[in-house]
Parts: structure tokens; sequence; C-alpha cells
């Protein structure tokens, strides 16, 4: 064996002695120090020449976002949690989730229509979301069916194969609504805690979230009006309570509102902040007085849209579209008699005070009436502002090509809309008809939607639009 040698030996001595101040350039420790804020704005691969004259990489990515906010606090990093603008995954989520609600809103209609909506009696989230499985299981839900005043009165020698076919109905979309919930509360809490949304687009998630939770509530509660005696009138057709129907169908249209509205919103602010300077160019001209009226008006008509779709929602709780199925008149006249239209009948007070809400809310006659009225005006409407835009010179000037396009949609929804409703009302409210007239006012209410859309002047994204254009203009060295 070898011996070591006795250099082994005097390195090992040597190396308590190598320490780090060895290894210090104690030139470059004179050199100042750059600031923290300069740093984060050369970031990682900052460039420096070094002494033989090469330079190294120029940073790929400079922060502007936290550069100002750094600048802003003194120097002091600012880490938000939520970032900037929401991802578009989200937004692709949201018109998914948009889709769904549209689609259980028609069959849901279609549910009323065929009269299946209180074949099931009992509300169960959890355990009522799988159908009886056994002849024993079918027996006891046709029970409580038989117990229900629709049974006495309409249905008194129903079978038990033609309960089945109306309790499918009933519980599938009692099941599509709960998955509308799930799909919705899981994706959202992933994205939340993920951090692909903006912190306002979190707060709106949230409160759509809820109204999913209130639309659950208000579907029982709708259900529950047509399963007691005391909530209609002793001999009437049995039928859920139209105040809380409309309500229902109220808040499936906000629900499908929000998350259209919100959708098309993200992936509008990511088309819009790709290209600063067009976008800004964008604005100001849809910011310009010329298109101060058609703008209002835009809003006015998705208002009116809405009206018109919840005034529906009367007709189909009252069956008020089984009644004069002519069009446009009523009867003998444009309008029924107003002994008809304002009758004693519908009051509940000694004075008659409620003579007037209580029929236009409850009276089958009046309440068509209104809604024939908030058709005809929303048709008006819509091809009046049409119109405006054809023969303005100011508008056929400045508005974008965009809007006109969503203008024209506008105008072939509401006409097939109305082509729709009158068809339902001359052939007795069939079924394909009904469940079509239904459908068209959320398609008609999405193009007004999409068209506000590219009217209006989202805020947010013109704040960040400034920002970005702000950070991009080259800072001028003081003289």
């Amino acid at each position: 064996m070898i011996p070591p040698t006795p250099m082994f030996g005097i390195l090992r001595r040597a190396a308590p002695r190598l320490t780090r101040n060895f290894f210090t350039c104690h030139h470059a420790s004179n050199i100042p120090a750059t600031s923290k804020t300069t740093r984060r704005l050369l970031g990682s691969s900052a460039t420096f020449r070094s002494g033989n004259g090469i330079l190294s990489k120029p940073p790929a990515v400079v922060d502007l976002t936290n550069l100002s906010s750094s600048l802003k606090s003194g120097g002091k990093t600012t880490v938000k949690f939520f970032p900037e603008t929401s991802d578009k995954s989200v937004a692709y989520w949201l018109l998914g989730s948009a889709a769904s609600v549209f689609g259980i809103v028609v069959f849901g209609g279609l549910t009323r229509l065929t009269e299946s909506g209180l074949s099931i009696t009992e509300w169960r989230p959890v355990t009522g979301s799988l159908p009886p499985r056994d002849t024993a299981d079918w027996n006891a839900e046709f029970a409580k069916y038989r117990s229900s005043p629709e049974f006495k009165l309409l249905n008194p020698h129903m079978t038990l194969d033609e309960f089945k076919s109306i309790y499918y109905m009933e519980w599938a979309h009692r099941i599509w609504g709960r998955l509308v919930g799930l799909s919705f509360l899981l994706p959202a809490a992933y994205f939340i805690a993920r951090r692909k949304v903006s912190a306002p687009m979190a707060g709106k998630i949230v409160g759509i979230a809820g109204l999913i939770g209130f639309q659950g509530f208000l579907g029982w509660w709708m259900v529950k009006s047509g399963l007691k005696d005391d909530l209609f009138a002793p001999g009437s057709h049995p039928r859920v309570s139209q105040y809380r129907l409309t309500a229902h169908l109220g808040t499936a249209f906000l629900c499908y509102t929000a998350m259209l509205w919100n959708g098309l919103s993200i992936l509008k602010e990511h088309k819009l902040l790709a290209n600063p300077q067009t976008a800004s160019q964008l604005f100001d001209r849809l910011k310009s007085p010329g298109l101060r009226v058609f703008r209002r008006s835009v809003g006015a008509l998705a208002v009116l849209v809405f009206c018109t779709a919840m005034s529906g929602g009367l007709v189909a709780g009252l069956d008020a579209g089984l009644i004069y199925n002519e069009f446009p008149y009523m009867g003998t006249g444009l309008t029924p008699p107003k002994s008809e239209l304002f009758s004693d009948f519908y009051s509940r007070t000694p004075d008659k005070s409620d003579i007037w809400w209580r029929n236009a809310l409850e009276n089958p006659s009046l309440v068509q009436l209104d809604h024939r009225i908030l058709a005809t005006t929303t048709f008006t409407s819509v091809m009046g502002l049409w119109a405006y835009t054809k023969l303005s010179p100011t508008l056929k000037k400045m508005l974008p090509a965009a809007c006109r396009k969503g203008m024209h949609g506008v105008v072939g929804f509401v006409c097939l809309q109305v082509a729709l409703g009158i068809s339902t009302l001359l052939y007795l409210v069939p079924l394909p008809l009904a469940s079509a007239h239904q459908a068209g006012s959320l398609a008609l209410l999405s193009s007004v939607i999409i068209l506000g859309g590219r009217t209006w002047v989202p805020r947010r994204a013109a704040r960040l639009i400034q920002q970005r254009l702000a950070h991009s203009r080259p800072v001028l060295p003081k003289t």
C-alpha cells in the first residue's frame, strides 16, 4: 500500500483558512448596490456589462403592474392573492354552465306543460337523487301522489305506468338542477383556490353560486304551492302559484344572464388587452356622445325583454294562453271589455283597493293582454332601434361593425319570437311550439346581452388598458 504524500496533510490543515472572504471580490463590493425596485425592473436575467464587454441576455418579461404598485408603495412589493385578469378556462366554464342553465329552463317548461311538476310530493335533496327501485317503492310514491289535489281533481283514473312517465320528467328536472349546482360549485372552488380568477370575478362567482342555491329553494317553494288546497281557490284547476313560478323563472334567467355576461366579459378582456392601442381607440369611439342614445337604448331594451319574459311566466302560471286564441283581436275588439279586465271577482278587500294590481297579476284576460302589449312594445322597440342605426348619419358613421351585426341578430331573434308567440296562441299552446317560444325568449335576451357587450364600455377593462398604455410609454430622463 502506497503511503499518503505529505501534500494531502498540508491541504487538510489549510482547509479551515479557506473562508468565504477568500472568494470575495473586494473590487465589486465597492460598487453601489442597486435598489430592490431596480432589481425588480431588471428581472432575474438583468443586463450587466462585464469586463470583457460581453452583454448578458436582456430581461424576458417585466411585470409592469407589480412595478407600478411597488413604486407607489415606496419600493415595497405588494403580493396580491388574485391575478389582474381571469383565466380563459374560467370563461369557457361559465359559458358551459350558461348552456346547461339554458337547457334546464327549456326542460322545466316541458315539465310544466306535461303537468309533471307535482308528481313528486317531497323534497329530498340527497335521498331523492335515485328513482324508486322496485314495485314497493313505486307504489309508495304513487300513494303519495294520489293524496295530492292534482290527482283527485284531474287524474283520478291515472295508472301506475302513466304516473311513472310524469314522475321521470320531474325527477330528471330535479337531477339536472343538482348537476347544475355541483358542476358550478366544485369548479368555482377550484378556480378561486388556484387563483385563476380576478378578485371582482371571484365575488361574482360566489354571488352566482348563492343564486343557484336560492333557485333550488324557489323550485320547491313553487311546487309546494300546488300540493295544498288552501293555496288556490277551491274547485279551481290545481296549479302552482303564478307568483312563485315567475320568481323561479326569473331567478333562472338571472343565473343564465350572469354566467353568459361574465364568461363573455373575460374573453373580451383578453382580446382587448392583447392589443391595448386598438382597444383604446375602440373605447374612445364607443364613448362618443353620438352613441350615447344607442348605448342607453340597448340597456333599456334588455330590461324590456326581461319584463316581457316574466309576464310570460304569469301567462304560463295562469294558463292564460288557452283563452282568446286569436290575434290581434281578443273577442270582438283589440281588448276585452273593461268589466272583464278589472273584475271585482279578484278583489279581496272590502273597499276594492286591490282591484287594479290583483287583476293585473291574477286575471288571465288582463295578464294575456299585458303580455301582448309588452311583446308588441318589445318588437316595436327593436325595429325602431334597428331603423335608427340605418337612418342616423352619426350611427352610420361611428357605430362599429360588431355592433351592427349584433343589432341584426336581435332583429332576427325578435321576429322569430313574435312568430312563435302568435303560433302558440293560435294553435292552443301545443307542446313543441310552447317550448320553442320559451326557449326563444331566452335566446332573444341572450342576443340583447351580446349586443350590450359590444356596445357598452367595461370600466375595469378600460382601466387595465389605460394602465398598459401608461406603462408602455417610454419614460423620458429628467434634464
